[in-house]
């Protein structure tokens, strides 16, 4: 009986044991084919890796291995429409279509610590012999990451002073035309060629400083005709310019530019300096908003007036919606503010700003102007189309 039982057993789990084994050795092969498959995938992953590094030092070596996204181009435009009325006895009215300015930017990413910026402009459509317009580069230099914020820059670039001298692209500010004070006072756009330092002094606190070529007001009065727009600027005398910028409080804005030269004449007459010192706010929150400015010219030898040139203007807003915006604006400006003449110019502007898309601008706006006797004062309305990308 003994016996029987073992063969029993034996006969019962014999297949058991040989299923067993045959289950074990296909599993070993399986694991086995696995493994040549991950060596093959492997090697062609080595090969393809080998291969693209051999491309890219092979495409360094010739100099094209340039990233097609480092190069970047933008710009912008504004068309403007003018329906002014000359209440000076005998004066011309202004009734004008003109596309102001059509400007095209271009910058490259030479490393993430040397990039290029530059801006082209055409004004007023046209430029040439007997043509109302210019081609200005208004803008042309490199920037040098040194550390963190510590920037440095070199070539022609746009003065740190007032608030549309480096932000002026039309969907960033209400009304038709440019503010007057920052025209005829500070006087944007102003651009200068020379070197510049910028950077952070403290959480919410950072600076500009800048050396560059200056105005020659050799055989001018007013400031904005000294602009040398660095074409063959006269250099005897350069400018400085420093700006304390404190922005701590998110949508605030509050600024200082002290700008001087030691003579702007430029050596073609008698040494006289040359200092402006410039002052603004800007705020935005919600929904309003609120923008202010006082520029003032020191200029020493200046006659009739001219020694002192100063204006502010004060600017509330308010947005209806994201895509409708308000504005008020009252201006005041003299040229020649250092004697008793009257020469004081008073401008006030209201009007509307609709963006159908953020980068895209309609503008109305109506203008009322109270100037010195004997001048011409214009009063109506402007309409403005403007865009950037």
């Amino acid at each position: 009986m003994k016996n029987f039982k073992l063969i029993f057993l034996a006969l019962v789990f014999s297949p058991l044991a040989l299923a067993a084994n045959d289950a074990e050795k296909n599993l070993q092969q399986e694991i086995n084919a696995l493994k040549q498959q991950n060596k093959v995938i492997m090697e062609r992953l080595e090969a393809t890796s080998q291969f693209l590094e051999q491309q890219q030092k092979a495409s360094t070596a010739t100099g094209h291995a340039k990233n097609s996204s480092a190069t970047t181009v933008g710009g912008y435009g504004e068309l403007h429409y003018n329906n002014l009325k000359n209440n000076k006895a005998g004066g011309s009215d202004k009734e004008e279509i003109d596309f102001h300015r059509f400007v095209l930017f271009f910058g490259h990413q030479f490393s993430d610590k040397i990039s290029f910026f530059s801006e082209l402009e055409v004004e007023h459509s046209i430029s040439g012999d007997g043509q109302n317009g210019e081609v200005e580069l208004e803008q042309a230099y490199l920037d040098f990451n040194i550390k963190n914020s510590l920037h440095a820059k070199a070539g022609i670039f746009l003065v740190p002073v007032g608030i549309i001298n480096e932000t002026h692209e039309p969907n960033t500010f209400y009304g038709t035309e440019r503010n007057p004070i920052e025209s005829n006072i500070v006087p944007a756009t102003w651009w200068e060629a020379g070197a510049g330092l910028s950077g952070e002094m403290a959480p919410g606190w950072s600076y500009d400083v800048a050396i560059t070529s200056g105005l020659d007001l050799s055989t001018q009065n007013k400031v904005r005709s000294g602009r040398q727009k660095a074409s063959k600027a006269r250099a005897n005398s350069l400018m400085t310019t420093g700006r304390i910028k404190w922005t701590a409080i998110p949508g605030l804005e509050v600024a200082a530019t002290i700008a001087t030269m030691d003579d702007y004449t430029q050596g073609q007459g008698t040494k006289n300096s040359a200092t402006l010192t410039e002052a603004h706010i800007a705020y935005s929150k919600a929904k309003f908003g609120l923008r202010a400015l006082y520029a003032s010219w020191d200029l020493q030898g200046k006659t009739n007036g001219y020694k002192e040139q100063t204006g502010f203007y004060i600017e509330p807003s308010y947005k209806i919606t994201k895509a409708f915006g308000l504005f008020a604006r009252y201006n005041q400006w003299d040229n020649q503010a250092a004697d008793a003449a009257d020469s004081e110019y008073t401008q006030i502007d209201v009007g509307v700003n609709y963006w159908p898309h953020e980068d895209v601008v309609i503008k109305l706006d109506y203008q009322y102007q109270d100037v010195p006797t004997g001048n011409d004062e214009y009063d109506g309305f402007n309409i403005g189309v403007g865009y950037q990308f």
